[in-house]
């Protein structure tokens, strides 16, 4: 397929291009990829309403999912130009086939944001749904993530998919409490991480009064009383005029 199309957009052209040496291919290769879309994307629709044919490839795993694609395939949609999908290996569909968890209903986060606040706020809101999560999470902060997932989803099966279909796959699995330990002692590990963690009861989990405090003063050290409120409200499903309540009196004794 690669080697009938007339040009091939690729998020790093260098990689693409070992592959397609392995196979004796020289279709002409042109970078796309976040920081050039905006000028590349009319480019390569002009290609298309030429009659070109035009493949877009990732550099890993299935294009699209948590890629920079996305809006290509939505522009070329607007302008009427039909769209095929030749399937790929996919690191979402690939844990969920070894972790040993549901996999009848799923919730795919992505990555998380890299703050804290806002990550804590994600997985919340997320630890609440009836469905399996598949999130994809750095190396680096891995340790931290689990620690507050733990915090977030008491009791959850887990497992921590590693670097799959290459040469050091593994896949660790424990509660996320076992599991935020490990990573706690050992450090962060090397590769690409997939998280995959069990459904829950739809029942956020009740804080104590020091857990809501200390929840409270970390919204306070970046947000004024009362939008640190709707936060910790939004977070913990605790009403906003009880949470802001505790505000006041935590900001006062500050």
């Amino acid at each position: 397929m690669l080697g009938g199309v007339d040009v091939i957009a690729a998020e790093d052209t260098r990689t693409t291009k070992r592959l397609l040496g392995r196979y004796g291919l020289s279709t002409r290769l042109i970078s796309y990829h976040d920081h050039n879309a905006s000028t590349v994307r009319p480019r390569i629709i002009q290609r298309l309403k030429k009659g070109e044919t035009v493949a877009l490839v990732s550099d890993a795993g299935m294009p699209l999912i948590s890629d920079p694609g996305f809006k290509l395939v939505a522009a070329v949609k607007e302008q009427g130009i039909p769209v095929h999908s030749v399937p790929g290996p996919s690191a979402v569909i690939a844990a969920l086939s070894v972790a040993g968890l549901a996999t009848d209903r799923f919730l795919f986060l992505g990555f998380l944001p890299t703050k804290a606040a806002e990550r804590r706020r994600v997985l919340a809101e997320a630890g609440k749904v009836k469905a399996t999560l598949v999130i994809f999470e750095s190396a680096k902060r891995l340790p931290q993530s689990l620690s507050q997932m733990a915090e977030l989803m008491v009791g959850r099966e887990a497992a921590i998919c590693r670097e799959l279909t290459k040469k050091f796959e593994e896949v660790r699995r424990g509660t996320l409490e076992e599991l935020a330990a490990h990573y706690g002692d050992a450090g962060s590990p090397k590769g690409e991480i997939v998280i995959v963690i069990e459904p829950g009861d739809g029942a956020a989990r009740a804080l104590s009064a020091d857990e809501l405090d200390d929840r409270i003063r970390e919204a306070l050290q970046d947000l004024s009383p009362s939008r640190a409120a709707a936060r910790v409200a939004l977070e913990t499903g605790i009403s906003k005029r009880e949470v802001y309540a505790r505000v006041i009196v935590l900001a006062e004794q500050a």
